[in-house]
């Protein structure tokens, strides 16, 4: 059997055609947008004779509207334009739809579908576990989040879990990305005023006599609860 327009599986193994196939097999004159919606104006329905979804675009340009339609809707269509090619073009349908009642009845081909069906599934489980890692991995870090910790606390949690980083290259890393300040003097390795208004650190102050006999007031940033989930999310998501 000659293939005069492509024909797709969907995952059951249901055949279907794309409408923009079937409207270029047409040779239809009119624009595809103006004649898919005059179809569909015929009586069909979504989700049972026809199926629409965004395409996906390279460019990043808008995506259109596309429709994939069953064997019988693709039939019907072909009916409907009363000519030549649309008569070649539904008989080639019977074709199609006798050659698939004969397969529906081959076990071979039935177990292939089973086989597809299985390896889909598993990619389907592999793409779970892929984006449920992150999260699990989260969880064990941040199971004492309550409590503000160093810097230094930080950055051995994101050891243990899997981010090979070290106290020094933690306050680099978050120095040169804004969240402490990097210009020498007092204020040196401190929350940044977008770190605090963020929630993300506090100061803790600390008051000590000095060997001199002098009051001096230390200050030490630490990572709030919520800057812990903060932080590990983000190295979590980038790893």
């Amino acid at each position: 059997m000659e293939e005069i327009i492509k024909i797709n599986q969907n995952e059951q193994g249901e055949a279907q055609v794309s409408a923009r196939d079937l409207h270029k097999a047409l040779n239809v004159k009119a624009r595809f947008n103006d004649w898919i919606t005059r179809m569909i104006e015929y009586g069909f329905t979504e989700d049972v004779d026809f199926y629409s979804f965004l395409s996906k675009t390279s460019n990043g340009g808008r995506p259109s509207v596309e429709y994939n339609l069953t064997i019988s809707t693709a039939k019907e269509i072909a009916m409907l334009q009363r000519n030549e090619k649309g008569k070649q073009v539904r008989n080639y349908f019977i074709q199609v739809e006798e050659r698939y009642k004969q397969l529906a009845s081959d076990p071979s081909y039935q177990m292939a579908l089973g086989l597809k069906a299985s390896q889909q599934l598993l990619e389907h489980k592999d793409k779970i576990i892929a984006e449920m890692k992150p999260k699990a991995l989260f969880a064990d870090a941040v199971s004492a989040s309550q409590t503000s910790i160093l810097v230094g606390e930080l950055a051995k949690l994101l050891k243990q879990n899997g981010i090979d980083t070290g106290a020094n290259r933690l306050f680099t890393w978050l120095r040169d990305n804004g969240y402490l300040i990097r210009r020498k003097g007092t204020d040196y390795n401190m929350p940044t005023q977008k770190s605090m208004e963020m929630g993300l650190f506090e100061i803790k102050e600390h008051n000590h006599i000095n060997s001199n006999g002098v009051n001096v007031t230390t200050k030490t940033p630490k990572v709030t609860g919520k800057g812990q989930q903060y932080f590990i999310n983000k190295f979590l998501q980038a790893a």
